[in-house]
């Protein structure tokens, strides 16, 4: 099992001037202790329970181009990118910038959007829930039609049309970047999955309700007729302050449900210290136990 890192505080000590450098030093740290991933939040206001919406917050698709402009090896994602906050033509070109300048590094994660106070706050719209989810299925469709080099063409949705999707450059990433769904709903987000995605992300509540996540998810595979095996499957985990011990017993029992990637989300503003002190020996822990 592989480690990778969320980056959701900006709250640094030393206020919004020692951002870039602990970002870059983040980076830095990540690669040097072996993590695999490196992502942030997309939101505009930083989350109620995380702190609230008059905390420091990034964009993230500036801040991860910052992150692959100080790193090299690491894959770079949105954990994830809320349908509603840009237009599905404008998000697949991003993602493929980043992917392009990255060197194939970018991973497009997406989800149906819920954080209803800062399209409030912003003036974005924010449909309801059913609608959001057919607006992310449009998404989907668009970012891959956009991302085939032989199918540039309209595209007539309920939501969206497009008259062209083209996409040059093309993607770097080969067929094109790892779409990752966030969210474990099990009648839609889990069927979305299996019929366009990658990567899945799951909470880390417990293994057996990830268990049960991931036979849902399996029958939606045998429904769409995909192979469940080719999901890339991760699980995000909130460590409980730096005992390592306790971490290597919750995520033993994960390990044995085939996740690839385990994404450790600190509540830290300063995360470049906490991969050296708690990141780094997290990964050589997954690696003995393997």
């Amino acid at each position: 099992m592989r480690v990778g890192v969320h980056i959701n505080r900006f709250n640094h000590p030393a206020g919004a001037p020692a951002l870039g450098a602990e970002l870059a030093s983040a980076g830095a740290a990540a690669e040097a202790a072996g993590v695999s991933w490196l992502s942030v939040m997309d939101h505009y206001f930083q989350m109620e329970f995380n702190g609230g919406a008059e905390d420091p917050m990034l964009e993230a698709y500036s801040t991860l181009s910052f992150l692959a402009a100080h790193t090299e090896t690491v894959r770079l994602c949105a954990l994830v990118t809320g349908v509603t906050y840009r237009h599905p033509g404008l998000l697949a070109k991003i993602a493929t910038t980043l992917d392009v300048l990255s060197g194939g590094r970018a991973a497009l994660g997406v989800g149906a959007a819920w954080y209803d106070r800062e399209h409030e706050g912003l003036g974005v719209p924010f449909p309801p829930l059913a609608e959001r989810f057919e607006r992310l299925e449009e998404t989907l469709r668009i970012c891959l039609q956009m991302w085939d080099p032989t199918a540039n063409g309209p595209f007539e949705g309920t939501h969206y049309r497009l008259a062209e999707t083209l996409c040059v450059p093309a993607p770097v990433s080969s067929p094109h970047p790892e779409i990752m769904i966030g969210g474990s709903g099990e009648k839609k987000t889990l069927r979305l999955v299996a019929r366009y995605g990658d990567a899945c992300n799951l909470f880390a509540t417990s293994p057996e309700e990830v268990t049960h996540k991931l036979d849902v998810l399996r029958r939606h595979c045998d429904t769409e007729g995909r192979d469940h095996d080719e999901i890339r499957k991760t699980i995000t985990y909130t460590p409980d302050g730096d005992d390592l011990d306790l971490f290597t017993r919750d995520i033993t029992g994960y390990g044995k449900l085939g996740i690839d990637t385990v994404i450790l989300a600190p509540r830290t503003g300063a995360p470049a210290e906490w991969i050296e002190r708690f990141a780094a020996p997290a990964v050589q822990r997954l690696a003995e136990l393997d």
